[in-house]
C-alpha cells in the first residue's frame, strides 16, 4: 500500500476572507468554491505549485465531522512547506503576516520562517541550505 498525498483541510470561520488571504499574501490560486445553502462559501480548494490546501467553514466541517464541533479554530501543529527560495518568498510579505519565528538558519540545514495566518494556523516556510 502506497500513500499518495496529504491535503490539509483547515476549519475557518470565513472561507472567502481566508481564501483571499492565501491568494493575496502567499500566492495561492483558487481552484474551486462550494457555497452553502445560505450563499456563503462553505469550502474552497487552493493550490500553489504542488501544495494543495482546503478551507472549510466551521458549521460545514462540524456537520461532516461531528467530533470537531466546538473545537477552536487554529491548531497545535505547524504546516511545514518546502519552497525553492524562502527569503524571496518571505521578504515581500513580511509586513503583511505575523512572524512567529523570524527567518533563520537551523542546525539541521534549513532556512526557515514561521508565520501565522488570519485564522491562527502556523506555517513554516523552509528551504534546504548548506550546513556550516
Amino acid at each position: 500500500m502506497r500513500w499518495q498525498k496529504l491535503t490539509p483541510n483547515l476549519m475557518v470561520e470565513d472561507v472567502a476572507a481566508s481564501a483571499a488571504w492565501f491568494v493575496a499574501v502567499l500566492g495561492f490560486a483558487l481552484g474551486g468554491e462550494v457555497p452553502g445553502e445560505d450563499g456563503v462559501l462553505n469550502f474552497a480548494m487552493l493550490h500553489r505549485d504542488d501544495v494543495p490546501l482546503m478551507l472549510q467553514r466551521r458549521g460545514s466541517l462540524e456537520a461532516d465531522v461531528p467530533a470537531l464541533a466546538g473545537v477552536p479554530v487554529g491548531a497545535s501543529l505547524t504546516f511545514f512547506i518546502n519552497v525553492d527560495d524562502v527569503t524571496a518568498l518571505y521578504e515581500p510579505i513580511r509586513d503583511r503576516v505575523e512572524t512567529v519565528v523570524p527567518l533563520h538558519d537551523t542546525w539541521y540545514g534549513q532556512r526557515e520562517v514561521y508565520i501565522r495566518d488570519l485564522n491562527g494556523y502556523i506555517f513554516c516556510l523552509a528551504q534546504a541550505v548548506a550546513q556550516a
